[in-house]
């Protein structure tokens, strides 16, 4: 059997701890087989590493081959644990994985790793009801600060139970210029954890893209045009954390409805594009029904439109919405690992007369209410959607805050608090 027996971990930068450790641990000490999904180099593969004594690297054409003549004979050769690296290069593996589980149930038999959304064709995907799966994002400021403890309470659980009693912000806190050279480098561990500068930082994340409308998009079977793809993820990375319609969207990009309704699929597939959902709710009428399209990392978004710290803050529009899709990107890992898993949503009602960045169900009695400000220092006229929102809601509105780009952290108004976008991590 052509695997690896692991040693030490396979990586050129030491192993720095994720968020998602403690989490994938408990799931492999109860389930036979986990999957761990996410963008490509977003860190899967170094994170599940830890927890398997072989690997089999599907992406290397000699082991691929022996999976691809027989899945059932590869795997039984195979020392277990065994984790199965971008198991999409050979989708059969899938059932086998299924087979041998329905056999023997026993915990931690089979990690997996890949950057593609398994439900993407239900021919391949064996693994309902088997295999449970962790979804991983490119690192977050938690986890490259190292800030500890990792398992400690998410910043949507602090918020909800004391408002700001429980927050506190570095003694340096950053400033919006910072922040924005942050949101530019992106959370791809081979450019947070190497030093490279910012020219050859911009090849790679440029590269990445070129990849994705070639290798990535041909993986899924997919016949668009490279071209039109990579002129559409420009059109995204515009209106990134936007909420312009499909329409204008499809105008943008010169492509029918159709056909970005098949782009904006093919880019949540391979973990690259997050659309999150309107809020609906029997209190409020006339919100609109579109969802709001997030590029899942922020430095990838400005690479597509080769954007500067200074083109950045030239366009104030083009600011606040990086900055709220850097924010958001900071608590999504959170989201994913919570449990009760929360659900996230932005609201918006048709007139456009009241906007929230994100309104986050913690369960069936609780909401919390997020706008991100790249400002120094919110005014209760920045909270006035929090308000209402707070308003209509009643005593199910549990706490809202303006995530802003100053040091201050104060409080507005009745459960709603102004806070610095760094207290997301310390």
């Amino acid at each position: 059997m052509n695997c690896t027996k692991l040693m030490t971990t396979p990586e050129r930068y030491r192993y720095q701890p994720r968020l998602a450790d403690g989490h994938l641990k408990d799931l492999f000490d109860e389930f036979p087989a986990v999957m761990v999904t996410g963008a490509r180099a977003a860190g899967k593969t170094s994170t599940a590493v830890h927890l398997a004594g072989n690997i089999a690297r599907l992406d290397e054409p000699g082991v691929a081959q022996e999976f691809r003549a027989d899945p059932d004979a590869a795997l039984r050769r195979a020392a277990r644990p065994l984790l199965i690296d971008e198991w999409q290069e050979v989708p059969e593996v899938l059932a086998a994985v299924k087979r041998v589980v329905d056999r023997d149930h026993s915990a931690g038999q089979f990690l997996l790793t890949g950057s593609v959304r398994a439900e993407l064709n239900h021919q391949t995907w064996a693994g309902t009801g088997r295999v449970v799966r962790v979804n991983m994002y490119p690192l977050v400021e938690r986890e490259i600060q190292i800030v500890r403890p990792l398992r400690g309470p998410a910043f949507l659980t602090r918020l909800a139970a004391s408002g700001i009693d429980n927050m506190t912000v570095p003694q340096d806190p950053p400033d919006i210029n910072r922040y924005v050279d942050v949101l530019l480098r992106g959370g791809f561990p081979e450019i947070v954890y190497s030093e490279r500068s910012n020219r050859a930082r911009t090849v790679w994340l440029t590269s990445y893209l070129d990849d994705l409308v070639t290798r990535d998009a041909g993986l899924l079977g997919s016949t668009k045009d490279p071209v039109k793809l990579r002129h559409y993820l420009n059109v995204l990375a515009l209106n990134n954390a936007g909420m312009p319609s499909d329409t204008t969207i499809s105008r943008a990009a010169g492509v029918t409805t159709k056909t970005a309704g098949g782009y904006d699929q093919l880019l949540r597939n391979l973990y690259i594009l997050d659309i999150i959902p309107a809020w609906a709710s029997n209190r409020l009428h006339r919100l609109m029904k579109s969802g709001k399209r997030y590029w899942i990392d922020a430095g990838l978004a400005a690479a597509a439109l080769r954007l500067t710290s200074d083109s950045i803050h030239a366009d104030p529009n083009l600011l606040g919405r990086f900055f709220d899709a850097f924010g958001t990107a900071q608590l999504r890992s959170e989201l994913a690992l919570m449990y009760p898993r929360p659900t996230a949503h932005h609201l918006r009602v048709e007139s456009g007369r009241h906007e929230v960045d994100l309104v986050i169900e913690l369960d069936a009695l609780r909401v919390v209410g997020l706008e991100f400000k790249a400002t120094s220092a919110p005014t209760t006229g920045d909270a006035k959607h929090l308000l209402w929102l707070r308003d209509q809601l009643g005593d199910r509105f549990t706490a809202g805050a303006v995530i802003h780009a100053g040091r201050g952290m104060y409080e507005l108004s009745d459960r709603v608090f102004a806070i610095p976008l760094c207290a997301l991590w310390t």
